[in-house]
């Protein structure tokens, strides 16, 4: 069983998976920077609110020791542009790739001619079947 692990966990295609979800928890952070340091604020200034992350709407509020009970849509706002940014930067990404691999397959040269010794050992092989 240890043996199909070895087997399992260095497969390439694990490992690809491996650092695709590293750089995307990496990617993830530069997003929620971009969005939470940059463009949120230009569109609460465009909007003339100074915070937009702050926006809720207050159901039941704050009494005691009972938390206020409330809808934070700025929050969520903020969470759709996260989205919408990693969305639209993957779906450019695997354009760009895809594009590169129409390139390289059209690039890619024809199977070669087989060199001489080729040719005749393919020839002996088939004189070989023609007698048994």
């Amino acid at each position: 069983m240890l043996q199909e692990f070895k087997k399992f966990a260095l497969k390439g295609n694990v490992i690809d998976l491996a650092i695709g979800v590293i750089i995307g928890g990496a990617f993830g952070k530069i997003v929620s920077s971009l969005v939470n340091d940059i463009i949120m604020p230009l569109i609460g200034a465009i909007l003339g609110q100074v915070d937009l992350i702050s926006l809720k709407l207050v159901i039941k509020p704050a009494v005691g020791d009972v938390a206020e009970l409330s809808l934070k849509y700025g929050q969520f706002f903020q969470s759709v542009m996260d989205f919408l940014i990693i969305s639209l930067s993957i779906f450019f990404v695997l354009k760009a790739l895809l594009t590169y691999k129409k390139k390289e397959e059209k690039v890619a040269p024809q199977d070669p001619m087989p060199s001489k010794e080729e040719i005749l050992l393919i020839e002996i092989r088939d004189l070989l079947k023609d007698k048994r």
